[in-house]
């Protein structure tokens, strides 16, 4: 037995080796704080291994008979995460509040039992905050934990799609305020994984969950958004990178189970981990470094190079998981505190792993693998072992387990201390001291939760996408948006969900919800530019149920009627695109001479290409959350030219991201020489000097930069692109003097050449199929000095400028944007219509009496009528007169319409007299 423990820690001390020496270096350099030290001398064993767990527990009971209240107050648990599956949070309008109140149940729980000890006899607890986590990924259900109450904020798809770090930023800190306001300190997320190669048919589509599918990307928006989640959190956030070390490739979903990736480490490198690379590593700052990173449970085929070995999950293998973080890019934010989280340990993919053949599933040996293997922070999940009753109990036994560990084998114990170590130097990141004032926040700040609704629709208007037709053909197929008189179905997408289990239901997408929002913007109340008895709706199981023969009254009869047809897919997951595509090849009788709109608001890739040749337009909003829905309703009736670019690939479409973010052949590569940046002096006495033109000769070295080069989506190239610099020496006996091979930065590359011959020298650059640049050119002689031309060239075919931003087109108060009247000049019109018809009673009333007032009245009425109408159905010459006139030119109309009814009455009266006369 003696035998077998000495074995067994001597296997301890190699992983410690393992995963310290790879970082003496840089831990010498990040010493542990003071603080930090004095508080790890004071804790018992119970209370260092109670800071590896996070755990969950159901309802919201946090009195002192509850389960949660035993692991906080009796088994020092160090921190615990929220979710809707187990029912941690209530129902509308009270979510937030509720959501307040348990977290701070739970951080006075801790705060109110330390100080005592936990068990008879044993020493008294300190206090330390407890972690707690919530996934919150944005979209609503199922991705959102909290779904009412709180911002609608998009996924990261959406935000993607904007190209834009300062939206991913803005969204970040939106998220970080509205989180820590509740009492949040631990966030999982934002997600990092690469989908470079989408497969809608794979079982684990990550869909909109991603920020896209080149790394470079994917690594910029999410510094954007994990310095976002900081600064808006006031740096009371701890964020957690995840899924570490990628799941875009994986072949199944790996919550149910675990999933095997066929690449090498130095694949990894390539895709999967440069995102993390640019949140730990080589994050330019530490508001952009993430501050752990939440590892999957993924094993990897071909880790090694040799593609026939396959790895334990990443999770449970100390090798593999030592092996990464040994990388550069790892090494000194892993000294510097960076924590490893493992996924949650109670899936069912892990259960499965472990039980094979038939072997007991025992929580305390899954949880110690996960943590010799190299995981600081252990999530338990719904973890439950075959000889424990729940999930409660198995926890309870996994703490004991390694308490009595840490007891009898201090490499355990030195392994244990070194990630409280980390665990506690985060805890002081977010709370400078441990109390519990500094802890909890102001229910104050709980009134700005949710009220920063135009920020998604500012992500809405940049991220929305035209996928098919091109921008090209997309007037030539829909000239012009719906008119007054054409009828309009809305085909969508809904499911019923719950924010508890015994929560009411609530619609994600209702099934009008397009329609109400396009009769809000553009019916009687708004634009009138449709009418209310002229659009109907239907849901996708209408749709279904007409398919297969059990048609649901009006369906058919308003499709076969559509001048319009309008379907809005929100989750493909549903079976959402094979419907469509029945319907548009089953009943071709109902779309044909129509327009048929498919708005996603989900991912871009789900459709083919026969499905979409079918289709008058196809637009990807990426999101289901409220202000998408605007956007959509504003980019039907043609308010919003969508210009955004998906960041992922189309393949039925053509749309390959390799091919869009490589340099534009549609462009001058800008060149210039590479001058130090000198910073002039300010103040009274200061002159400036005109900028010296620098002088060149023999011997001289010449530093020049080019960029920024743009893909062909009209942003800065990704990082790394390859640059190839030359020197020419032109006319006779000319040729290539020099050649430097270089890549960009943010979208800049340079290159120095050296003077070592005379001539005309010209310097030119080219990039990818961007072959065409600026050049420099200079006449070097012998004896003296030459300055610097820059040559512009000039393209051989025309260069057609690349969108950048979603055009809104200017509001009328009175008029649309298609020249009709809105609700508000209608009102104008009918009040000068009563005023004309009253006036004309009482006149003519009052000189020929109540029957003649009547007649000259109902004439006026009927001419202001007229007219007003003439303008309102869209005859000949009325819109390009509103558009011109104005709500000028409405009243002008109507007051012309009752003087001609005047004329009307006049003659009316006339005729009357004169026929009188005849008979008398």
């Amino acid at each position: 037995m003696l035998v077998k423990r000495l074995f067994f820690s001597f296997l301890l001390l190699v992983l410690i080796a393992a995963s310290i020496v790879p970082s003496l270096s840089a831990s010498a350099q990040s010493p542990v704080p003071q603080q930090v030290q004095d508080l790890l001398a004071k804790m018992s064993p119970e209370e260092k291994v109670g800071q590896l767990f996070l755990v969950t527990f159901q309802g919201t009971d946090t009195t002192n008979q509850s389960q949660i209240y035993d692991l906080i107050a009796n088994r020092n648990i160090g921190g615990v995460v929220l979710s809707a599956a187990n029912d941690n949070f209530t129902a509308a309008p009270n979510t937030i509040n509720d959501a307040y109140d348990l977290i701070e149940s739970l951080q006075r729980i801790e705060w109110q039992t330390s100080g005592t000890p936990a068990v008879a006899g044993q020493p008294t607890r300190n206090y330390i905050p407890l972690f707690v986590g919530i996934s919150q990924a944005g979209n609503g259900y199922p991705t959102d934990q909290i779904i009412n109450g709180m911002t609608p904020l998009p996924d990261e798809m959406a935000i993607g799609a904007t190209w834009s770090t300062d939206v991913a930023n803005e969204i970040g800190s939106t998220l970080g305020q509205e989180l820590s306001a509740m009492g949040f300190n631990l966030f999982f997320g934002p997600s990092l994984d690469v989908l470079d190669n989408p497969n809608p048919s794979a079982p684990n589509d990550l869909g909109t969950s991603v920020f896209g599918g080149d790394p470079y990307w994917v690594g910029e928006m999410g510094q954007a958004y994990i310095a976002g989640l900081h600064t808006g959190s006031s740096n009371h956030m701890a964020v957690i990178a995840k899924h570490f070390p990628g799941e875009g490739d994986s072949d199944r979903v790996p919550e149910n189970e675990v999933a095997t990736i066929r690449k090498s480490l130095d694949q990894l490198k390539q895709v999967e981990l440069a995102p993390f690379f640019a949140v730990t590593g080589n994050a330019p700052s530490p508001d952009t470094t993430t501050d752990g990173v939440l590892v999957s449970h993924i094993r990897y085929q071909g880790f090694q190079g040799n593609i026939r070995p396959t790895t334990r999950p990443i999770s449970f293998d100390s090798q593999a998981l030592s092996q990464i973080f040994s990388l550069p890019q790892f090494t000194n934010w892993r000294a510097s505190g960076g924590l490893v989280v493992s996924d949650d340990l109670g899936t069912k993919a892990i259960n499965d792993f472990y039980s094979l053949g038939g072997q007991p599933f025992f929580a305390r040996n899954v949880a110690r693998d996960a943590f010799l293997a190299g995981n600081d922070l252990l999530y338990m999940g719904k973890i439950q072992s075959s000889d424990q009753p729940d999930t409660y109990s198995s926890v309870i036994a996994t703490l004991n387990f390694f308490s009595q560990k840490y007891r009898e084998d201090s490499a355990f114990a030195q392994l244990v201390d070194t990630s409280v170590t980390r665990i506690l130097t985060l805890k002081y990141r977010l709370y400078s001291t441990f109390y519990l004032s500094s802890v909890l926040p102001d229910r104050d700040l709980l009134q700005s939760i949710g009220t920063a609704d135009k920020v998604t629709f500012d992500v809405a208007r940049k991220a929305a996408t035209l996928v098919s037709p091109s921008a090209q053909d997309l007037t030539t197929v829909l000239p012009s948006p719906p008119q007054l008189r054409e009828r309009l179905v809305f085909i969508t997408d809904t499911e019923s969900v719950k924010q508890c289990s015994a929560c009411p239901s609530q619609d994600t997408f209702p099934i009008d919800t397009l329609q109400q929002t396009v009769l809000r913007l553009y019916g009687p109340e708004g634009d009138n530019q449709t009418s209310t008895f002229r659009v109907s709706s239907y849901s996708f199981d209408h749709l279904r149920q007409m398919l297969s023969g059990n048609s649901p009254p009006y369906i058919e009869t308003d499709l076969s009627r559509a001048d319009w047809i309008i379907i809005s897919m929100t989750d493909p997951s549903s079976g959402g695109p094979d419907l469509i595509s029945r319907f548009l090849t089953e009943r071709q009788d109902l779309v044909r001479n129509k327009r048929v709109i498919l708005f996603s608001f989900s991912a871009p890739y789900y459709m083919d290409a026969t499905d979409i040749s079918k289709l008058t337009a196809y637009y990807a909003l990426y999101s289901k959350q409220p202000p998408f829905v605007d956007v959509a309703a504003r980019i039907l009736f043609d308010e919003l030219t969508p210009s955004a670019a998906s960041p992922v690939a189309i393949p039925s479409v053509g749309y390959s991201l390799t091919t869009a973010t490589s340099p534009d052949p549609k462009q001058i590569i800008p060149l210039s020489l590479d001058l130090p940046v000198t910073v002039e002096p300010t103040g009274t006495d200061y002159t400036p000097i005109p900028t010296q033109m620098p002088l060149f000769k023999i011997g001289d070295t010449i530093a020049v930069r080019a960029g920024v080069i743009q893909d062909q989506n009209g942003h800065p190239v990704p990082d790394g692109t390859p640059v190839h610099f030359s020197m020419v020496l032109t006319g006779e006996g000319g040729g290539i003097l020099q050649q430097v091979d270089s890549v960009t930065t943010e979208g800049v590359a340079r290159a120095s050449f050296g003077l070592d011959k005379p001539g005309l020298l010209e310097i030119k650059v080219i990039s990818g199929s961007a072959t065409v640049s600026e050049v420099l050119q200079m006449d070097v002689s012998s004896i003296g000095a030459a300055a610097v031309t820059v040559i512009i060239p000039v393209l051989t075919e025309t260069i057609y400028p690349t969108p950048t931003a979603v055009i809104v087109k200017e509001q009328n108060e009175f008029v649309t944007n298609n020249g009709y009247p809105r609700f508000s000049a209608w009102l104008l019109a009918i009040l000068l219509l009563a005023g004309g018809t009253w006036l004309a009673y009482w006149a003519v009333g009052r000189l020929a009496g109540i029957r003649i007032g009547i007649r000259w009245s109902l004439c006026v009425l009927l001419g202001g009528l007229l007219a007003y109408n003439y303008l309102a159905f869209g005859f000949p010459g009325s819109q390009s007169w509103l558009l011109d006139k104005g709500v000028f030119g409405i009243l002008l109309a109507t007051f012309v319409g009752e003087l001609l009814g005047l004329g009307a009455a006049w003659l009316w009266v006339w005729r009357t007299s004169a026929s009188g006369s005849q008979t008398g």
